[in-house]
């Protein structure tokens, strides 16, 4: 069963964009493969699950879809395996975390 996007970012249904790019950024730091204290692997799905969880909320029109559909909703829009990289839309969002050449 997919976990709650909400859940995975830690923050409330209610939570502004301002709240859950402080979520994600504080997430990605933490999580990233490369400053992860996890397995590799491990990191690593964490990370891409965050970002996943961000992309949708992120987005006005993903996040209403979301919340009126759940996972069935936003699925559609991630191609046939889920969730990649490509689907993603917000390095800008992380890049200067990371020192800006990181991602």
């Amino acid at each position: 069963m997919p976990k709650d996007y909400y859940e995975i970012l830690g923050v409330s249904r209610d939570a502004s964009s301002d709240d859950l790019k402080k979520a994600y950024r504080r997430l990605a730091r933490e999580n990233h493969p490369d400053t992860s204290k996890d397995p590799k692997e491990v990191a690593e799905e964490k990370f891409k699950e965050i970002s996943e969880a961000y992309e949708v909320l992120s987005d006005e029109g993903k996040r209403k879809t979301y919340d009126q559909y759940g996972h069935a909703g936003v699925g559609q829009q991630f191609g046939a395996g889920g969730f990649s990289w490509n689907d993603f839309t917000h390095f800008d969002d992380i890049s200067d975390i990371f020192g800006g050449g990181l991602l």
